[in-house]
């Protein structure tokens, strides 16, 4: 699965691991996020994030 990163950190999203803190579950592929989720290090939003 392809990873995401934040533009604005660098915060990279791994759909294996997900992201547990936020209630993202690991094999959470990124389209499945919510849309409301925001990084968990700077708090910007998806569209903030760009394939790695």
């Amino acid at each position: 699965m392809e990873k995401y990163v934040c533009e604005v950190c660098g915060f990279q999203y791994d759909p294996e691991k997900g992201d547990p803190a936020t209630g993202i579950a690991p094999g959470t592929k990124w389209e499945d996020v919510p849309s409301d989720w925001l990084c968990p290090d700077c708090g910007v939003g998806k569209d903030a994030f760009k394939p790695a």
